[in-house]
């Protein structure tokens, strides 16, 4: 039953990256593709309908841990209160920004709200890549299975990290462009003319950045997280992860020119295949620690009771349905090339 709750939550985070992470890609590209007020209307129009859904999978995600693994929340949202407090006024920032900036006409506020709208995109962008590479490298854990952090100490991987090092900032870094990518191509697919051209030309130079920061963080992971090597190595079918995050990195380029819903498709693979291979590659551990192995949080001691986690799946299953069909009516709803209307973003 734990493994299958693990494997519930790692699905629930690659579906909230996916859906949210062209959210916040548009963010991050949103003065690049759109220069004048309607462009940039446009652009926000793109993610309007779906933006706030998107979240729902952020707080069914969050939910979810919390009741599966109780254990690990406890853990990690004490010893991670800083950067999560920090990710927290961002997301109220960005979505003040999306919200406020056509009900004010200002020629001061709007491009504030833009401004607003951008950075926090991008900082959680980096942020989220962080947390993951927090998540992977492990933590300082105590013999009860707490932890604290600094915002960082001097940038090195050791037993008394902080939360930015170099390994994690690598992963920020990563996570930036790939989020980029993903965005751009999401432009790309949702906006024509000037906009859809554009968002290919911030695509394409993006996709050059994941592909270097791919080799980049894959070497250094490999290099400081051994559960990640034993794991392949014991087990070879779980090379398929990585495995389809390569062959959506590689599609992106392939139907960019051609097909911009199979493009946005490959990068939502490679997205998948990412966070599928880390959480492949930590099993069973969802929290390392950085200073003894033994000390490390896994699914059998931070899991809920079987009897808990038995009854919480017959109510998991119809609700995770209802959201389901709620995001599948609304992406049907909202198909095809926006179009700026009367009261629209």
């Amino acid at each position: 039953m734990e493994t299958l709750w693990f494997c519930l939550v790692a699905i629930m985070i690659a579906g909230y990256v996916v859906l949210d992470g062209f959210d916040l890609g548009t963010g991050i590209v949103h003065y690049c593709v759109g220069r004048t007020e309607s462009q940039r209307r446009r652009v926000l129009a793109a993610i309007g309908p779906v933006w706030d859904g998107n979240e729902v999978w952020l707080l069914a995600g969050g939910g979810t841990l919390y009741f599966a693994f109780p254990g690990l929340y406890a853990s990690s949202f004490s010893g991670f209160y800083l950067p999560l407090m920090i990710v927290l006024w961002l997301l109220i920032g960005r979505g003040i920004a999306i919200e406020f900036r056509n009900h004010l006409e200002s020629a001061i506020w709007r491009p504030f709200f833009d401004a607003v709208f951008m950075v926090a995109s991008g900082l959680l962008a980096i942020f989220y890549g962080a947390a993951l590479g927090n998540v992977v490298r492990g933590v300082p854990l105590d013999q009860s299975g707490t932890f604290f952090l600094p915002l960082w100490t001097d940038f090195r991987v050791g037993p008394n990290p902080g939360i930015l090092d170099w390994y994690t900032v690598l992963v920020g870094v990563l996570a930036f462009f790939t989020l980029t990518l993903h965005g751009a191509l999401w432009l790309a697919l949702k906006t024509d003319d000037v906009l859809e051209e554009r968002a290919r030309r911030v695509a394409k130079l993006a996709w050059y950045g994941v592909t270097g920061m791919t080799l980049i963080v894959t070497g250094a992971t490999l290099r400081i997280q051994p559960q990640v090597s034993a794991n392949l190595t014991a087990h070879p079918w779980g090379f398929v992860f990585p495995a389809l995050a390569l062959a959506g990195l590689a599609s992106v380029p392939a139907f960019q020119g051609r097909d911009a819903r199979k493009a946005f498709l490959a990068s939502g693979a490679y997205i998948v295949g990412m966070l599928t291979s880390a959480a492949f590659g930590l099993f069973p551990y969802v929290l390392p620690s950085s200073t003894a192995p033994a000390l490390g949080l896994t699914i059998y001691n931070t899991a809920a009771a079987p009897y808990g986690l038995a009854i919480g799946l017959a109510w998991w299953i119809p609700g995770m349905l209802l959201v389901l069909g709620y995001t599948v009516f609304a992406y049907r709803h909202f198909a095809g090339k926006v179009k700026l209307e009367a009261g629209a973003y």
